[in-house]
């Protein structure tokens, strides 16, 4: 995969991540009756991702961080397809858990690509440029929520993003021209 392929798959992933969360925020804890399960919740998310980083690292290396993104945007397209059906606290803990193994895939997968393919006197330069494109995506996904979001429903969003997450994967697919 090409830095540009990359570049393009991580916005729509950024982006499309920083629309839901907010709105997933208020899920969570609409779900669950006290902030301690709120709590509880998110504490999953974070847990899980630093226990499998570690685990995620050596699997990005064997299987390439191209499978390892291909992971990250399907699973995570199904699991905001299961999202709007939760009901309980118990399910809510069980997607964070997905979800903080998910998570640890994609930050992991995208700083072994930055590392792997950048070229040591320019690498600052172009990781700037990176942060700066994906930040800008995140920035006008979320903007663009709000008004969105007057339009639609919560659940409708969700399933619109795990659409997204598809468009992404095949962004991620697709062959390089030669």
């Amino acid at each position: 995969m090409n830095f540009r392929k990359f570049l393009i798959a991580q916005s729509i992933l950024i982006a499309a991540s920083s629309v839901v969360f907010p709105f997933y925020l208020l899920l969570i804890k609409n779900v669950g009756d006290s902030y301690s399960q709120f709590g509880w919740a998110y504490g999953l998310f974070t847990l899980t991702a630093a226990l499998t980083y570690p685990i995620i690292g050596r699997l990005g290396d064997r299987y390439g961080d191209k499978k390892m993104l291909l992971i990250y945007t399907l699973g995570t397209a199904a699991v905001m397809l299961l999202i709007p059906l939760l009901y309980e606290v118990w399910q809510v803990y069980m997607i964070q858990i997905i979800m903080g193994i998910l998570g640890a895939i994609q930050k992991n997968t995208e700083k072994a690509f930055l590392a792997r393919n950048n070229d040591n006197e320019t690498a600052g330069e172009r990781i700037g440029k990176y942060h700066l494109q994906i930040s800008l995506w995140s920035g006008l996904g979320i903007i663009l929520t709000g008004y969105l979001i007057d339009f639609l429903t919560i659940a409708s969003l969700f399933y619109l993003i795990s659409f997204v997450y598809i468009i992404a994967s095949f962004v991620i697919i697709k062959r390089e021209r030669i």
